[in-house]
């Protein structure tokens, strides 16, 4: 089932744990065939090393089932599914990264306080509210699917434009048109944490760029105007 998908998303993870962003197990990508109404992600606990595309578990975006194969899915599978039915994306990448995490434990959003920043997401990176005992003792998984969508949807911010997220007391989730460049999402939004915390330390009160500057590095970049690189 699915063979060229589960090839990409066996790349992706494969990616990530070159990347440095994850340790031992932690972490997982998918991807998703919206045509097929499947998505296909990491096995849960196989260590990156072991992997092979056949190992890739496809998972029904209808139902959350598994569709083929012995294999448990990753546990976080039920979150990737409520990100694929609520955004526009075609890939899912949660990792525990250590300054996003970091952030994510202190409930601190990563801000928007540059054109470094604003290269690749058009506004602050959000922090989530805290779960509640309800919604962590029943469908955890599910539910921290669903503050993410909410805190988007509260927030008035686009998934499209900003494509990351960081899960109070969790970690960062991130997600792109495939599960390649969801990937790509988690290595800038760690370099970016690592940045915003040494800010946070070096001048806390930092002023904020002007909206208009953060328009135009991210309009440059994305979207049908944008005239940057060999289009």
């Amino acid at each position: 089932m699915l063979p060229e998908l589960r090839e990409q998303v066996w790349r992706a993870n494969l990616e990530l744990a070159g990347s440095g962003l994850v340790t031992g197990t932690f972490g997982n990508v998918s991807g998703l065939d919206r045509e097929a109404r499947v998505f296909v992600i990491k096995p849960s606990g196989v260590p990156y090393a072991e992997l092979t595309p056949a190992h890739m578990v496809p998972v029904s975006l209808d139902t959350g089932e598994v569709l083929e194969g012995r294999l448990r899915p990753s546990s976080d599978t039920a979150t990737h599914r409520e990100l694929y039915l609520a955004f526009d994306c075609g890939g899912v990448a949660h990792t525990h990264s250590e300054y996003a995490t970091v952030l994510a434990q202190a409930r601190l959003p990563l801000r928007s306080m540059g054109t470094t920043h604003a290269d690749h997401f058009r506004g602050d990176v959000p922090v989530t509210r805290e779960l509640t005992r309800a919604e962590v003792e029943a469908d955890y998984e599910r539910n921290t699917g669903l503050v993410i969508v909410e805190t988007f949807r509260v927030g008035g911010i686009d998934p499209t434009e900003v494509s990351a997220v960081l899960v109070a007391n969790h970690g960062p989730f991130t997600w792109g048109a495939d599960a390649l460049a969801a990937v790509e999402a988690s290595r800038v939004l760690e370099f970016l944490a690592r940045m915003e915390c040494l800010l946070r330390a070096l001048a806390p009160d930092a002023p904020r760029p002007a909206d208009y500057l953060i328009d135009k590095h991210f309009l440059r970049k994305h979207g049908s105007n944008a005239y940057y690189g060999q289009r």
